[in-house]
């Protein structure tokens, strides 16, 4: 399918969206994803209920949600001189549900703008793995908006409009558990196949269907433009530059409903054994250069990832450990990082506090491809980088983070780095 289908594609599907009755369940509050998704729920805000006027819009099915979040972090020990590094984000974002404003039931619309900037300490140390999972690009941009129809009590939906694969596909389960970016967002090279990521959406289609009670099958189609942010900097114009990409993911919820909006992590879906499996692939039909500088076409990227409650001190209750772990593979010839794995611990309330709080640990490692080395360079070692953070929510809509990272074999290279710092959200 070439690319310059995809303004049809998008209206046949458009149609559809409104063409059947539905029943369904509200998603507001679980589209943001990462750094980003909410830990507790939206049950705070620093500045109330606006005089009870945030109240009366959510029972009439609209939703604002304000937030500022940022990672400080300092390199205390590495080749490069000491510096602080601190990335900001502001987000805000609208999610209305029209059956509560007595409009067709199962329909939803979502959009969410941010500004971002800041220091990015991955680039300054040349690790592979970022340390934080936010930085990216200093920008201001409409990130992401859709229009969502169910149909079936949430069992198929389709979504159409602006918004990144990384957000839903390869994207990690226990991301607001972490700071760094493979296990505190997405897998880091995805984008190998330019599935986009947040907050650089481009136009996409997707359906979703939940055909038995733990089990889901998910299928996109986006616009692979490699230059998104540039090409559409403020967000507002819609794009269809590059090759459709297609993504695909089925996944397994032990101890959890099927849902097809797939659900973030929350405090609230930690209870009891809950878990999810996951298979994903990325496509794209685009012209790749290779390792012999050849032209090759098409380039695809396959991902396993695995969540599972542990233990439990009640079996009905979140408190407990958490296991979490992913891994991908792309074709050495076209991907100079083409193998990442990721594995991590989280420990759900374990200080004896009379506020939410976790402890987690990851592990990284990156794998440079030998393939794209220049002839006569020193092989690649493997990047090993190591996490442990430490999560208070001292009130519903302010939390701490801080954390300490580190990192062998920077870059492939012999360098060692040590990082420090500290995660702050507020909620508005």
């Amino acid at each position: 399918m070439k690319i310059r289908q995809l303004p049809l594609l998008f209206l046949l599907c458009g149609f559809c969206l409104f063409a059947t009755p539905v029943f369904s369940q509200s998603t507001q509050g679980k589209s943001l994803r990462g750094p980003d998704a909410p830990e507790v729920g939206l049950d705070g805000h620093l500045f109330g209920d606006w005089g009870g006027k945030r109240s009366e819009l959510q029972e009439r099915g609209v939703n604002f949600d304000f937030m500022y979040i940022s990672d400080s972090l300092w390199n205390i020990k590495s080749e490069q001189k000491e510096r602080l590094a601190s990335w900001n984000r502001v987000r805000g974002t609208i999610d209305i549900d029209f059956g509560k404003l007595d409009g067709p039931q199962g329909l939803y619309f979502h959009a969410t703008a941010l500004w971002q900037g800041g220091g990015n300490l991955g680039t300054y140390l040349g690790t592979e793995t970022s340390p934080s999972g936010m930085s990216s690009y200093n920008l201001f941009r409409l990130d992401s908006w859709w229009v969502e129809k169910q149909w079936f009590h949430d069992r198929v939906a389709s979504r159409i409009g602006q918004f990144a694969g990384q957000d839903f596909y390869g994207d990690q389960e226990y991301g607001t558990s972490f700071i760094f970016e493979p296990m505190g967002y997405a897998l880091g090279n995805l984008s190998t196949t330019f599935e986009t990521g947040s907050p650089g959406s481009t136009s996409a289609f997707e359906v979703s269907v939940a055909p038995f009670h733990n089990v889901y099958i998910a299928s996109m189609v986006l616009a692979g433009d490699r230059l998104a942010f540039f090409h559409n900097h403020t967000g507002l114009v819609p794009q269809f530059r590059g090759a459709p990409v297609s993504v695909s993911e089925i996944g397994f919820t032990p101890g959890k409903k099927g849902l097809v909006m797939r659900p973030a992590d929350d405090v609230v879906s930690r209870k009891g054994y809950s878990g999810v499996y996951k298979f994903g692939a990325s496509y794209n039909p685009g012209k790749f250069t290779t390792a012999t500088h050849t032209i090759s076409s098409g380039d695809y990227l396959l991902y396993w990832m695995a969540s599972q409650a542990l233990w439990r001190v009640d079996k009905t209750e979140g408190k407990g450990l958490d296991v979490t772990a992913a891994y991908d593979w792309s074709p050495a010839n076209v991907n100079s990082d083409n193998r990442v794995l990721t594995a991590g611990l989280r420990f759900n309330e374990p200080l004896p506090l009379p506020i939410h709080n976790t402890m987690s640990f990851g592990y990284v490692r990156n794998k440079l491809n030998p393939l794209f080395l220049p002839p006569g360079t020193p092989p690649y070692k493997a990047e090993h980088g190591l996490e442990f953070n430490a999560l208070f929510n001292i009130r519903p809509m302010i939390l701490f983070q801080p954390v300490i990272q580190y990192y062998a074999n920077v870059g492939g290279g012999m360098q060692r780095a040590v990082v420090l710092g500290l995660r702050g959200r507020v909620e508005f």
